[in-house]
């Protein structure tokens, strides 16, 4: 007689790395948005479907204002990121980012004087997706795109939230070189 005895259920745990370009679309002076560009890196560790990241960004721009000064986005952010669409070659993610972010650059004052060192530290946080393409077993690509919310000085010197478009696309590598079929499991 056969020995009946439960299978465990498979789980895949993955340790990823990922560095890359981001794009930041920041808020003005005037009604104008600033383009900023940098670095992001992550760090993940996910079970499965489900993972927690760790993401650090830095996007800048010169001449803003035409001061000679930058413009810049440091954030430091962390959460769940969720695969829902997972096939061989290609998958899919959403997640949902807290933590903090220091901003700076000039500010363009309500009496049209232009203050050229202002920044803030606070409260951050992002929410997006994107998408990864496995280029190897061990390699992909990935795009993604947020919603960035950081806060930095209005007009009148207040310190408000401001509402960032944030676009990354990296490499990513996958420690332990997990296969395909083993990376992430999905539902057939």
């Amino acid at each position: 007689m056969w020995s009946k005895t439960p299978v465990a259920t498979a789980k895949s745990k993955t340790i990823e790395m990922g560095l890359g370009y981001s794009y930041v679309s920041q808020p003005g002076n005037q009604s104008k948005r600033l383009g900023l560009q940098g670095a992001d890196a992550t760090f993940t560790i996910g079970f499965s479907r489900l993972g927690l990241t760790a993401d650090l960004g830095y996007a800048r721009t010169s001449n803003v204002l035409g001061t000679g000064r930058h413009s810049a986005v440091l954030s430091y952010l962390a959460g769940p990121v969720f695969h829902h669409t997972v096939r061989r070659s290609f998958d899919s993610y959403v997640h949902v980012l807290v933590g903090g972010a220091k901003v700076s650059g000039p500010i363009l004052t309500n009496g049209g004087t232009i203050l050229l060192g202002g920044w803030t530290t606070g409260y951050a946080w992002a929410v997006g997706g994107g998408v990864e393409y496995w280029a190897t077993d061990s390699m992909a690509i990935r795009t993604g795109a947020d919603y960035l919310r950081t806060s930095f000085y209005d007009s009148s010197l207040v310190v408000r939230g401001q509402s960032n478009l944030r676009t990354t696309a990296a490499v990513v590598y996958y420690f332990g070189k997990p296969s395909r079929g083993q990376r992430r499991l999905a539902p057939h």
